[in-house]
């Protein structure tokens, strides 16, 4: 479910209609801001809210281009830039040490395993590993775009995968180390 919730803004931006992407942009961003403030709230540190900080920089840069100029050609490769981006932010989080789903397992971890290595490194796993499923994504994206196919079933369907497939990861291998751990 914290997944889901991180990444709340992205799959508002993604359903929305195409043909009305300033205000789905700016519905993400709303949905980014509130993110944080309620993770805030609540008591969620930054490392917590990487994902949801570049979320709301992303969107509010986004939605100022598409109500400044809504036929932007910016519209046709929103969707890889939002992979991108999220590729830079995930890839950022890996090379500063903090990588971001250490925050968002955290909420669900006691406290006396965060400092453990085994810990550690199986987030540095995860997050490699969405790093690379946004990568793919937006170059997949970039390419279905520069075809004329941006707001195509297809693009769409590299948007699903491009999230759906790193969660199952996420999901069964952070299972897998928990297992072995037990074991």
């Amino acid at each position: 479910m914290s997944n889901l919730r991180t990444f709340l803004p992205w799959i508002v931006f993604a359903v929305l209609p195409s043909e009305n992407w300033q205000w789905a942009a700016l519905a993400a961003l709303v949905v980014a801001v509130a993110a944080i403030v309620h993770q805030v709230r609540a008591g969620a540190g930054f490392d917590a809210l990487i994902i949801e900080i570049g979320s709301a920089a992303f969107f509010a840069v986004l939605a100022v281009i598409a109500f400044i100029n809504p036929d932007s050609g910016v519209h046709d490769y929103s969707a890889a830039l939002s992979s991108g981006t999220l590729a830079v932010i995930a890839g950022v989080s890996l090379a500063i040490g903090k990588p971001f789903t250490l925050g968002i397992a955290k909420r669900t971890t006691p406290r006396a395993i965060w400092g453990l290595k085994p810990f550690i490194q199986t987030n540095v796993i995860i997050t490699a590993v969405w790093t690379a499923a946004f990568a793919l994504t937006a170059v997949m994206l970039a390419f279905v775009a520069h075809e004329g196919n941006a707001h195509s079933t297809l693009a769409t369907l590299i948007q699903v995968a491009g999230f759906v497939i790193p969660m199952i990861f996420t999901v069964r291998y952070a299972a897998h180390v928990q297992a072995k751990a037990g074991a």
